[in-house]
């Protein structure tokens, strides 16, 4: 594969026309993120559900765990791995036929340079506001993922539709509860390319509003009150996994709509780490009717 980090092809007045109104209600500071949150920082969080902080890692940097990301790739391809530690992978066709992977769980347990990404110091302050005994669970849940977004024939992995992540505890016979869903861009991801879309304030609401507000997954329209949350490679963002949101397509097509985000993954409670024996959770099984 070809090492690449996209970049912005459309005129900043152009991104600007297309964003969802609410962009134009709430201005994103340039925020950045050291050794602790801000009160400032911490605030915009509460009150919004979401934030980005930009160049948590320079290009450099990023370009480096692209290289790793794509060998890793290309290894489990070639190895037929369809499953790791009981979780799915979703897989695409490029337009030769080679195959590669859209949806990759448990990434750092594969290269090095993950596995070093995610005992970066600065974690810890996410892991402070997180709430009392958050641990990163290299070996939980789904692990590192790496969502691999491209709108051509062939992808399986386009879009998502509106979904709360706090929702997956049911599967788990937990109570649904605030955490923190934190992703880091491998490419920029500016309007064109599609990308996450929350609904401000949203993480407030109780748990029918969040059983019943949309369909999950099901529901894909725009939403007059969603907010797009752009970036650049290298930035990282937090939202709070009560919040609605979803994954638009991208207008662009090919190469240009390529968009991967890898999300780390947060924790608490007791340590529930997979292996090869662990059995696929339900909402995996569940996938197929919702497609997602």
């Amino acid at each position: 594969m070809t090492t690449t980090i996209e970049t912005p092809a459309a005129s900043p007045a152009a991104r600007s026309a297309a964003l969802p109104p609410m962009n134009r209600c709430i201005e994103m500071p340039s925020f950045e993120l050291g050794e602790r949150l801000t009160p400032e920082q911490i605030e915009f969080l509460d009150t919004f559900g979401f934030i980005r902080f930009r160049q948590f890692l320079p290009r450099a940097e990023v370009k480096k765990l692209v290289e790793e990301v794509e060998e890793i790739d290309a290894r489990l391809v070639a190895e037929g791995r369809t499953v790791i530690n009981g979780v799915p992978l979703i897989m695409g066709k490029r337009k030769d036929g080679r195959g590669f992977i859209q949806r990759m769980c448990f990434a750092s347990l594969f290269g090095e340079r993950l596995h070093r990404f995610l005992q970066d110091p600065r974690f810890n302050a996410i892991l402070e506001i997180a709430g009392p005994g958050y641990r990163i669970g290299e070996r939980e849940r789904d692990g590192l993922v790496i969502n691999h977004y491209r709108r051509e024939e062939g992808s399986a992995y386009k879009r998502l539709g509106w979904h709360t992540d706090s929702l997956r505890d049911l599967f788990y016979l937990e109570m649904p509860r605030r955490y923190l869903n934190v992703g880091f861009y491998l490419d920029d991801s500016p309007i064109e390319k599609g990308g996450v879309r929350l609904i401000p304030f949203s993480h407030n609401q109780g748990l029918w509003p969040m059983l019943t507000r949309k369909a999950h997954f099901l529901d894909t329209d725009q939403d007059p009150a969603e907010y797009a949350l752009v970036a650049e490679a290298g930035d990282l963002t937090i939202h709070d996994g009560r919040i609605w949101h979803r994954v638009a397509e991208a207008t662009a097509t090919g190469d240009a709509s390529q968009r991967r985000v890898m999300y780390v993954p947060l924790m608490e409670g007791p340590l529930k780490q997979k292996d090869e024996s662990s059995p696929t959770p339900l909402y995996f099984r569940l996938r197929r009717f919702a497609r997602f």
